[in-house]
């Protein structure tokens, strides 16, 4: 499994696979992908990291400035 940070590719049209809210986790398996808000990404990061082919983390967006460039 690995872990990738680049450029922002979820929007807030993405939506957590578990509770709707906005995801900032894509988690690529071999049937197919989930989206995960931070919460759930962190709940459930044991199990996927077992599994995951890849892991796309945007959560450092969180505590990013309103408007601060990439």
């Amino acid at each position: 499994m690995s872990t990738t940070t680049t450029e922002p590719t979820l929007t807030a049209q993405d939506r957590c696979d578990a509770c709707g809210a906005q995801a900032y986790v894509r988690v690529e398996l071999d049937a197919g992908e989930l989206l995960f808000c931070a919460h759930h990404a962190r709940r459930h990061s044991e199990a996927l990291s077992g599994v995951a082919k890849t892991i796309h983390d945007e959560t450092e967006r969180l505590h990013a400035e309103p408007g601060a460039q990439r």
